[in-house]
């Protein structure tokens, strides 16, 4: 099993690196995060995650411990193979990924490419009781908790006709105000507040 790498960057994209230890080059996926922190011929330590499958041999690369624990949570949920954990770790950041899960915000979840409905349920199922020290505080999950009714508000009204950026702002600012605010409400007071 091999935990970590040491060594210089010899080749870097937004999805994979190689990473040269004392003359063997090791091709590691990573994901945006980790991509950004790593810079062309200049010394890198990555922790890893080795993934032995029957048809392959692969190597994952994370910049930070906290990275590689989600993503070993991430593709211990069924249905979540490494290649969609990277993406979701691409897309949010650490702390996003456990405020949508504790919050439940599956819709959140699901702007990462290729999670669907039911893989975003199953993760914030499975991973509910296991996310909380990635959370930041408290206020910021509850800015997500009620995602649900921002996004059917705004569905509601492009329904009706009007821009979702044009509401999102008013949206925001009222579920500020009033955090227990129904769906309903909120199209009033967004259509008041045009």
């Amino acid at each position: 099993m091999i935990f970590s790498l040491k060594g210089s960057v010899q080749e870097l994209t937004p999805t994979y690196a190689v990473i040269d230890v004392q003359g063997v080059g090791y091709y590691v996926g990573i994901s945006l995060m980790t991509s950004q922190a790593l810079a062309l011929n200049k010394p890198a330590f990555l922790f890893t995650q080795q993934i032995i499958r029957e048809d392959a041999h692969l190597l994952f690369g994370f910049n930070t411990r906290s990275e590689k624990e989600m993503f070993n949570l991430l593709i211990s949920v069924n249905g979540v193979g490494a290649v969609s954990a990277l993406i979701l770790l691409s897309t949010l950041s650490l702390e996003e990924i456990a405020s949508a899960i504790l919050s439940r915000n599956s819709a959140l979840i699901q702007k990462a490419k290729g999670i669907g409905a039911k893989t975003a349920e199953r993760i914030i199922v499975d991973l509910k009781d296991k996310v909380q020290k990635f959370s930041v505080a408290e206020e910021n999950i509850s800015s997500f908790v009620d995602n649900k009714v921002k996004e059917e508000s705004l569905s509601a009204l492009e329904v009706l006709g009007i821009p979702k950026r044009m509401s999102e702002k008013i949206a925001d600012r009222m579920m500020k105000q009033n955090p227990e605010i129904s769906v309903e409400e909120l199209v009033k007071q967004i259509l008041k507040n045009i």
